[in-house]
């Protein structure tokens, strides 16, 4: 790959105009249209709306420590799962990786300058804010308690709760996907350098493009079954209350048809993550590149496909069930691709366990337990006895923290020198990954063994006998909440006292470690052509090994 900036001895000393540095006023960065800014920013926002859904977490947690219901009333506990559940999948999980890392780092992957519509970009976050206020406003001034799937017709009828503002919250939100998506797809078709072929793009490129056309394809029906709600709450037209002539199953199939492939809007991105990871640090091709590039287009397709899954007990026809149970197992193949071909890199390849690694080989474990309990529930005979118990919390935290939060500190980590300029503490970011790995399965393995002996989700009381398991994983969940509260504290130093992060820290190929650290606002000093194959790791890559070697030697003294 030939660009200027490639990396020499000594050059992180300079003191180099970058994006950080380039306007420090407030009305730069609010008014700002480039992408890493704006990424910066949506890291802020996101890690806010985590923290918050977080202490959610926490209460259900010390709720849950004894059978009686004696922290908090009926009420008030719907409230608390529901407003950690809103929180938590429309405001980070399913904006974090493609607004923070995919605005940051897509277009200097493929040598752009900027997205192609950088206004579009900085609008979306503005757009995001305003939901984001306009969902807080309603859990302050008296929440919500439907759950966060808002389930009619007790979201259209029998709450007395804040369900309308937040219905406008997150209808508004999901614009922001929307124009993202946009974004992405056209930066992806439109901006690539020169040599930059289709099998040339990163994996994490290849991700994002299938996730972008989730979020225009599915969004807007998502949108649109919070707006119908809206208007049957307010006018009482008889859409999905059955009182007013409505169906209430209606509802679930439109909210299904988008919440299962934001299922995948989650961990796609986390998927694209790890594939950079565990090649670069097996210092290996990706093996089988254009099976896991497809794959991320498989699992877009099909997941439109199976929303179906969630409404087995619903009453819906048992044959639409059948169809629904084996398009459920179809798209557990390109999954099981990913994970054949991400093994199959490891094997005998030259492995470095750094922190991002780490959260790379803790994706996999983790993951694979959440899509092996989800092929227990796409069975017609085991989701009967397993709907609406712990079970489908266990499985769908361990694809969604064990996948999509996993993938997202890995991926943190792995590009914080490249966004910051600083290096963070090798030490305490492998002390926090094993942390959260410990914690995490402390946390929702006894929630799986508590859903098959039959305790059901959404209750703040249970039987006596589930105490133990349940004690189990209020500790796992205080190991859990120090590992991943550790970063940001670690991250906060390297800031302020951080070593100076060289360009390449890793030693890796790739257009976005060609670049300085942090990168200059136009990305390239000189717009890169590629003219290699993008996990090369040999002197056809034109990296300067020997170079690198002494530049990062010389930073982690």
């Amino acid at each position: 790959m030939e660009t200027v900036g490639a990396i020499e001895a000594g050059s992180y000393g300079t003191a180099k105009l970058n994006y950080l540095n380039n306007g420090s006023t407030l009305k730069s960065w609010l008014l700002t249209k480039d992408h890493k800014r704006i990424a910066i920013m949506y890291l802020i926002s996101v890690s806010a709306f985590f923290l918050m859904g977080g202490l959610y977490a926490a209460a259900i947690r010390l709720e849950l420590l004894t059978p009686a219901s004696d922290l908090f009333e009926t009420g008030t506990y719907n409230k608390v799962f529901t407003q950690h559940g809103i929180l938590m999948v429309f405001f980070f999980l399913i904006p974090s990786i493609p607004a923070v890392l995919g605005n940051f780092l897509i277009p200097i992957m493929i040598g752009a300058k900027d997205l192609a519509l950088p206004r579009i970009n900085l609008l979306s976050l503005y757009i995001y804010w305003v939901g984001g206020a306009i969902t807080l406003w309603a859990l302050m001034q008296g929440g919500v308690d439907t759950g966060w799937t808002f389930y009619t017709p007790y979201s259209t009828t029998f709450s007395n709760t804040y369900v309308l503002a937040v219905g406008v919250g997150i209808f508004i939100n999901g614009f922001s996907s929307i124009l993202t998506g946009v974004n992405f797809l056209v930066t992806i078709h439109t901006m690539r350098a020169p040599g930059m072929t289709w099998f040339r793009l990163p994996l994490f490129v290849w991700s994002h493009y299938a996730v972008s056309l989730i979020f225009v394809l599915g969004t807007p029906v998502v949108a649109i079954t919070l707006l119908l709600v809206a208007i049957e709450r307010v006018a009482h037209v008889g859409i999905f209350d059955p009182a007013l002539g409505g169906d209430p199953i209606l509802f679930q199939h439109m909210f299904w048809f988008y919440s299962h492939p934001a299922v995948y809007i989650m961990v796609l991105p986390g998927m694209g993550i790890v594939s950079e990871l565990l090649a670069n640090f097996a210092r290996k091709r990706i093996f089988g590149y254009e099976f896991v590039a497809f794959s991320s287009i498989g699992i877009a397709v099909f997941g439109f496909l199976v929303w179906g899954h969630h409404m087995f007990v619903s009453g819906q026809s048992m044959y639409a069930s059948l169809v629904f149970s084996f398009l459920t197992m179809v798209v557990a193949i390109p999954s099981a691709i990913k994970m054949f071909n991400w093994t199959a890199t490891l094997y005998q390849g030259s492995i470095s366990f750094d922190t991002p690694m780490l959260y790379g080989l803790a994706f996999m474990g983790l993951f694979l337990i959440g899509g092996f309990t989800g092929l227990y529930l796409g069975a017609l005979g085991l989701d009967v006895h397993l709907t609406d118990t712990y079970f489908v919390i266990g499985h769908f935290h361990y694809v969604m923290v064990g996948g999509q939060v996993i993938a997202y500190l890995g991926g943190l980590h792995y590009w914080w020198p490249k966004m910051t300029g600083k290096m963070y503490s090798e030490f305490w970011g492998r002390v926090a990954a094993m942390l959260i790995f410990v914690g995490f399965n402390l946390t929702f393995f006894p929630q799986l063994i508590l859903g098959y002996l039959g305790m059901p989700r959404r209750y703040a009381a249970y039987p006596p006998e589930f105490q133990v398991l349940n004690i189990f994983s209020t500790a796992g969940a205080s190991v859990l909440g120090v590992g991943l509260t550790m970063p940001l504290f670690y991250f906060l130093h390297s800031l302020v006292k951080g070593k100076p992060a060289p360009d390449n820290p890793w030693l890796l190929p790739g257009l976005e470690w060609r670049t300085s650290s942090p990168p200059p606002t136009e990305n390239f000093d000189t717009p890169p052509v590629v003219t290699w194959e993008i996990y090369d790791f040999g002197d056809e890559s034109g990296l300067d090994l020997e170079a690198a070697k002494r530049e990062a030697a010389t930073v982690n003294a």
